[in-house]
């Protein structure tokens, strides 16, 4: 399969974090932010890896978009940059969630309902969602990253099979092996809560070994 642009779009901790694995794995990127100065600095720390670009030129050049932003922002943000959007392939990691009172987290969408089939609903005209670089914490998603002899799994749902192959080498290319749970119905058990989650029943990384037997 032939490389394709990656733009990682939003440089908070899990963007931090799929960039530094990429940067660490020698695999090209593009990186933007609403912060210039930030981008630029981050960049800076990835090398050669790193191609620093404006939001709308780095949408626009990438065929693989990872929106590290807020659940709360995607459908604002794909209405915003549709037509840069058109027809790529759109790989969401974001989890409903938000900070509650007593210093944890809490579910912001209803308790049956997904941030994948929710932000399936606002794609823009030929673009494809994969739910995926999601299901660790932005501290596990770096450290458990090109482990030996055997990789961790990182999971992922998508109901366009076409695009598997191209999320599958993303995936490769952050230092994980990947594994689908199925179609976008299935992302609510890859977020937070959910029963592959770190934040979830799983409660930790595992390998593809010990992966198989919980789909």
């Amino acid at each position: 399969m032939t490389a394709s642009k990656v733009a990682v779009i939003g440089l908070g901790n899990i963007g931090q974090a799929v960039a530094a694995n990429l940067a660490k794995g020698g695999h090209a990127f593009i990186a933007a932010d609403r912060n210039v100065e930030k981008a630029r600095e981050l960049s800076e720390k990835w090398g050669s890896s790193a191609n620093l670009s404006d939001i709308p030129s780095a949408l626009t050049a990438a065929q693989i978009v990872i929106l590290c932003i807020p659940f709360g922002a995607f459908s604002v943000f794909m209405e915003q940059y549709s037509e840069e959007l058109e027809g790529k392939i759109i790989i969401d990691p974001s989890n409903p969630i938000a900070a509650d009172e007593n210093g944890g987290f809490k579910k912001i969408i209803p308790q049956n309902e997904s941030a994948g089939e929710i932000n399936a609903s606002a794609l823009p005209k030929g673009a494809k969602l994969a739910k995926a670089l999601g299901t660790l914490g932005s501290a596990l998603l770096r450290t458990a990253a090109y482990q030996a002899p055997q990789k961790n799994v990182l999971f992922y749902a998508t109901d366009d099979n076409s695009i598997n192959g191209y999320v599958e080498q993303l995936i490769r290319d952050n230092g994980f092996d990947p594994l689908r749970v199925g179609g976008l119905d299935q992302s609510i058990r890859i977020e937070v809560f959910g029963d592959l989650h770190e934040f979830g029943a799983l409660g930790k990384v595992v390998t593809a070994a010990d992966a198989n037997d919980k789909i």
